[in-house]
């Protein structure tokens, strides 16, 4: 449970800084267009709704974030979700956004001693460089969502792979390594050239995911954490984005549901180690 004066403290701090982050509310992967994201069991007739719930794994998962056409599941060369069977689960951010919704959704994950994988934007470094340690320092991992956050599936493969290393660029910077992880930018699963550009930029595995409750939205913070709660399994690998108030406040409903199901939250690399 979350002690009441911690939950009524942060609350408060989430409504200041929602107001001001309100403009701002679909960062990140929202500008994707509304679109549905297909898992592989979509491809047999089964299609989430966006707006109305997500569902994980094998049934079905609602996205902003469109496959590219002709495309219903991941790659070899992608993963959305482990298979170990350990109570695990990744709970993977879209880094970008108000930064201070960012350090407090870290401080809640910490206050809970869950351990969260940031796929950041690189020009969000770029303006709030201190962030980069700050989510390693506090436990977490950081990896690769791209430089400027385009639709990176109309690109050019030649361009695909400049905004990946560009990214890339200053993870190194940052923190001496470009992480593990490469996520696409407005897009659930990559297709064959962004698997390539990928590997060319040195990330072996895209990182995809299978439970995504749209939290980029803006639902009220309760209704994030049911779809979340509803959908996880095992092995997930839930979509999540900073930036977004009412995403911070679920943090606390959401670790506690994962608790009580005996699931914790680990980054991916330790959820597929």
């Amino acid at each position: 449970m979350i002690a009441p004066d911690r939950r009524t403290a942060l609350r408060a701090g989430l409504a200041v800084l929602g107001t001001a982050a309100a403009s701002a509310s679909l960062a990140a992967c929202s500008e994707g267009g509304g679109g549905t994201s297909r898992s592989p069991a979509a491809a047999a007739g089964t299609a989430g709704t966006a707006g109305t719930a997500t569902v994980s794994g094998p049934a079905q998962s609602g996205s902003a974030d469109p496959p590219p056409a002709g495309r219903s599941g991941p790659p070899p060369d992608e993963v959305d979700h482990a298979v170990s069977g350990r109570p695990q689960v990744a709970l993977t951010f879209h880094g970008d956004g108000d930064p201070r919704l960012a350090e407090a959704l870290l401080k809640e994950a910490e206050a809970d001693h869950a351990r969260l994988t940031v796929l950041a934007v690189g020009r969000w470094l770029g303006e709030y460089p201190r962030l980069a340690r700050r989510v390693l320092d506090g436990g977490h991992e950081l990896g690769n969502h791209t430089e400027n956050h385009v639709d990176i599936t109309r690109l050019a493969p030649a361009a695909a792979l400049a905004e990946i290393e560009a990214c890339a660029a200053r993870l190194r910077t940052l923190t001496g390594s470009p992480g593990v992880w490469f996520r696409p930018s407005q897009t659930q699963h990559a297709d064959p050239m962004l698997v390539e550009q990928a590997r060319r930029a040195g990330y072996r595995t895209v990182l995809s995911y299978d439970v995504d409750p749209l939290d980029y939205q803006d639902p009220p913070s309760a209704t994030i954490a049911e779809r979340l709660l509803r959908a996880v399994r095992p092995g997930a690998v839930v979509s999540l984005h900073l930036g977004h108030p009412d995403t911070v406040a679920a943090l606390p409903a959401v670790l506690a549901g994962l608790k009580s199901r005996g699931l914790a939250a680990v980054t991916a690399s330790e959820l597929f180690s």
